[in-house]
């Protein structure tokens, strides 16, 4: 397959821990199968992905390995240029990066932490550890790609000659896609449940200031943060502008090791204790109580933000003014003019198997500019809210089309081109690069533009 189709389809392929295919390691004996620059590439790493492969698609080619050291082979020769050329990864990022990968597991696993280290063996701090260089690497990779192709910019009339040269019967079909705005709102909460909340992280706190239990123990206990709690509280390292004005103008006020008074956000109640600080990076640990919203406080929810509904219909607000007047700033549609954006894709188009089961149901039979009534749902870390969710756009099953479908087309052609700038940039960095391919994946073809470039530097 040529290197620049594989740049487009999937770009590079990274080692990440898997549920699905974790306990393959050690059936594989290890060795060194290629050399590139300082990287090497390992038969594990090609089994495992190979592995994890046919579990998505049991009738791959036969040759299929070649094609993953191809990749492997490319995603390497980018980490070493990336070494070569100073690349700055930080360590918080791989950190924020490997938090956001447990954070995958967790969902797996259903926020069972216990489940996850008995299923690899190992603590979630151990498969950290395990994870980390291969984070780093992808980083690396990713970032001297951007660079590779950061001229890479494409034109109406490129996307129009991508478009034209892709043969009428294989012209990609769309299934039938949405767009929709939302007003997301989130309940009052009412003085006794807040009071009951606050009691409760004043009497944590006093446990750890006057009692001398540990921060990490009380946290997993009773931290109400779902992203934090299972791992002591514990933050990360986070930059200056990460967190909410009132928890930020704390943390950055602490000594390290210090215990901070109870702070009130639109979060909840905090407890803060700061582990360490690197001029404007901070890394520390929480408590968070949230309180209790109660079925009273749904049902005013409900009612109020009815009453928006009927305001915007009788034209009396904007949809988009109704948004900046009474949705929740933290939910993303906010910035957005309440537009809801595709996690899968990134774009504002939802399939139907795409759209969460309540708006699906909520939407159907509604005509383009149709306000649903309230929704409720809850975010993933526990929060109620309601929604309104307005329908702004419904298209018909259909085959690509220039005319419905241009940025769709557009994001295509661009990707082609980037994969062309990258596909250049490594068959002539080759040429001057050590490679080192083991005899058994020689006779690859996929390998075959990568050894030709540099033997041919050899001679």
């Amino acid at each position: 397959m040529p290197l620049a189709l594989w740049m487009l389809l999937g770009v590079l392929f990274f080692q990440h821990l898997n549920p699905a295919h974790a306990q393959n390691d050690k059936a594989v004996i290890d060795k060194v199968v290629a050399t590139v620059g300082g990287e090497i590439v390992l038969l594990s790493e090609i089994q495992d992905q190979l592995s994890y492969a046919r579990q998505q698609q049991p009738d791959l080619p036969a040759d299929y390995d070649c094609s993953i050291l191809q990749n492997l082979l490319v995603q390497k020769l980018l980490v070493n240029q990336a070494k070569l050329d100073s690349v700055e990864v930080k360590d918080e990022e791989v950190e924020n990066q490997l938090e956001a990968r447990i954070e995958r597991l967790r969902i797996y696993f259903n926020q069972d932490d216990k489940a996850i280290e008995e299923y690899y063996g190992q603590s979630i701090n151990g498969i950290k550890d395990q994870m980390r260089g291969d984070m780093r690497s992808q980083l690396l990779a990713e970032r001297m790609q951007a660079q590779i192709t950061e001229k890479a910019t494409i034109t109406p009339s490129e996307v129009r000659t991508f478009f034209s040269h892709i043969p009428k019967d294989s012209l990609p079909y769309f299934n039938s896609e949405v767009e929709i705005r939302e007003i997301v709102y989130k309940p009052l909460v009412n003085a006794e449940e807040k009071a009951k909340a606050r009691k409760t992280i004043d009497d944590l706190r006093q446990r750890i200031t006057e009692g001398g239990e540990g921060f990490a123990d009380l946290a997993k206990k009773f931290s109400e943060d779902t992203g934090s709690g299972a791992n002591g509280g514990d933050l990360g390292w986070q930059k200056r502008g990460t967190f909410v004005a009132e928890f930020e103008a704390m943390v950055y006020n602490l000594e390290p090791e210090q215990i901070s008074p109870v702070v009130e956000t639109e979060f909840g109640f905090h407890v803060i204790q700061l582990i360490e600080r690197r001029g404007n990076l901070v890394h520390a640990r929480h408590i968070l109580i949230k309180p209790e919203i109660t079925e009273a406080d749904l049902e005013k929810a409900k009612i109020r933000l009815d009453s928006v509904r009927q305001l915007i219909r009788s034209n009396n607000v904007t949809f988009s003014a109704a948004v900046k007047t009474f949705g929740d700033k933290n939910n993303a549609s906010y910035n957005n003019d309440g537009r809801v954006a595709n996690p899968r894709t990134g774009n504002t188009f939802f399939e139907v198997a795409d759209l969460d089961t309540n708006i699906f149901f909520a939407i159907d039979g509604l005509n383009p500019g149709d306000i649903t009534e309230p929704i409720p749902f809850r975010a993933p870390d526990g929060t109620r809210f309601y929604r309104l969710v307005q329908l702004q756009s419904r298209s018909k099953p259909h085959k690509a089309d220039l005319k419905y479908d241009y940025n769709k087309i557009q994001a295509a052609a661009l990707d082609q081109k980037k994969a062309e700038f990258t596909e250049r940039w490594v068959l002539n960095k080759i040429r001057s690069t050590y490679l080192s391919v083991s005899d058994m994946y020689q006779n690859c073809p996929a390998l075959a533009p990568m050894l030709t470039q540099n033997q041919a530097s050899r001679q």
